[in-house]
């Protein structure tokens, strides 16, 4: 298999990894939790895995982190991460509609910080449809679309105290 350029925004993955980087690492250290899922991502998408990498590095954007964690000073929120790889992606077929998916999980989101999980899956919806328009919503359900002024809304409600901040400036460069 051939290996893609890799994600300038994630940290250089290691030469060989697999789901177990994450697994053994659920209930620990969650610093340690993020860069590693962050670097997962960054192997998977290098493999030709967009999909599965998208989803590794959702992982590391969905990880309990406050404002102070010293991760966050070297690898920002993955917002650049996420829109680089769908933007990067070599094909407009994707797989598995990353636009459908971020749309379901910020409605579907439930549980522990899911008001801030909400608004991070509709950062990055947004994102996705800046940077591939031609992917398809799903039609199949009304859904009541928040506009870019609400999203930001409820990062600086709910993010962390940059949050909104860093995923405008990613919004408007690209």
């Amino acid at each position: 298999m051939s290996t893609l350029e890799p994600c300038p925004h994630l940290p250089e993955a290691e030469a060989y990894m697999t789901h177990a980087c994450l697994t053994e690492l659920r209930s620990d250290e969650p610093a340690k939790f993020y860069f590693k899922a962050l670097q997962y991502g960054n192997y998977l998408w290098q493999k030709g895995h967009a999909g599965r990498a998208i989803l590794a590095v959702t992982r590391a954007l969905y990880t309990d982190l406050d404002d102070q964690n010293p991760i966050l000073e070297e690898w920002p929120l993955p917002y650049a991460a996420l829109f680089w790889i769908v933007n990067s992606h070599p094909s407009h077929d994707f797989p598995g509609n990353p636009r459908v998916s971020f749309q379901h999980q910020a409605i579907r989101i439930r549980g522990h910080r899911h008001e801030l999980k909400r608004a991070r899956a509709w950062a990055v919806w947004a994102l996705i449809r800046k940077s591939k328009p031609s992917l398809k919503a799903d039609l199949s359900k009304v859904i009541d679309e928040p506009s870019l002024d609400s999203i930001y809304a409820k990062l600086m409600a709910h993010g962390l105290r940059y949050e909104a901040q860093l995923w405008t400036s990613i919004m408007t460069q690209a």
